[in-house]
C-alpha cells in the first residue's frame, strides 16, 4: 500500500520497536537496538525529518522504576539510536485513565505540538495495536512492525504493516528509501 502524503515527522514506540523489550528496564547497559533501528532513524535524520519517541512506562507508577532510571535508559537510546528531537513518557498505570497512555492520543498530540506540526503531519511506528491506535486517535498515521508479542488481531487491524523499522519508514515514503529525501524538499 502506498501512502500519498509523506509525514513531516516520525514518532517511534520505545520498547519492542526501537530497542529490545526488557520488561521494566532501568539499566542503560541492557539497551540493545532492534534490527534496522539505527538505519531507519539515520535515514530520517539525514533527510531532515524530525524523529521522536513516545513510550508508556507504567513501571514508574508501580514503583518498579524511578523517573531517573527511565531517563537514563532514554539517554542510552539517544546515544545508540538517536538523537531524537522529542521524548514523551507516560509514567502512569493503565488504571490511572490518563490521556497520555497509549492507546490514548496524548503523547502523539504532545510530540506533534512540540515539533510545531499538526498530528496529520506525523506518523507513529510501533510494535503493538496500542501504538497504532494512539496514532489513529490523534489523527496521525500508524505503522505496525510486529514482534513475537504482537497479537494476530492487531496485525489484521493495522492498515500499514512492515517487517522491520527500516521497511516501516520506507513504506511511509512510498516504499523506497530514496523517496525520503525528496519528500522533504517537496514539503518545504
Amino acid at each position: 500500500m502506498e501512502v500519498t502524503r509523506c509525514p513531516r515527522a516520525v514518532l517511534f514506540d520505545r520498547d519492542g520497536t526501537l530497542v529490545v523489550d526488557v520488561p521494566y528496564n532501568g539499566d542503560p547497559e541492557r539497551v540493545e537496538p532492534m534490527p534496522t533501528a539505527r538505519e531507519a532513524v539515520r535515514l530520517l535524520r539525514r533527510a531532515g525529518i524530525p524523529v521522536g519517541v513516545i513510550t508508556n512506562q507504567s513501571g514508574i507508577a508501580s514503583g518498579m522504576l524511578t523517573r531517573g532510571q527511565v531517563d537514563a535508559v532514554n539517554s542510552a537510546i539517544d546515544r545508540l539510536v538517536g538523537p531524537f528531537d522529542v521524548w514523551c513518557v507516560c509514567p502512569h498505570a493503565a488504571a490511572d485513565a490518563c490521556e497520555c497512555r497509549k492507546p490514548r492520543p496524548g503523547m502523539v498530540l504532545s510530540a506533534a505540538g512540540a515539533l510545531g506540526l499538526e498530528p496529520a503531519d506525523v506518523a507513529v511506528i510501533g510494535d503493538i495495536g496500542a501504538d497504532v491506535a494512539a496514532a489513529g486517535a490523534a489523527g496521525a498515521r500508524g505503522v505496525l512492525v510486529p514482534t513475537v508479542i504482537t497479537r494476530g488481531e492487531e496485525v489484521r487491524a493495522a492498515a500499514l504493516v512492515a517487517p522491520d523499522l527500516l521497511a516501516g519508514v520506507e513504506l511511509l515514503f512510498g516504499g523506497r528509501p530514496s523517496a525520503v529525501a525528496p519528500s522533504v524538499r517537496e514539503a518545504s
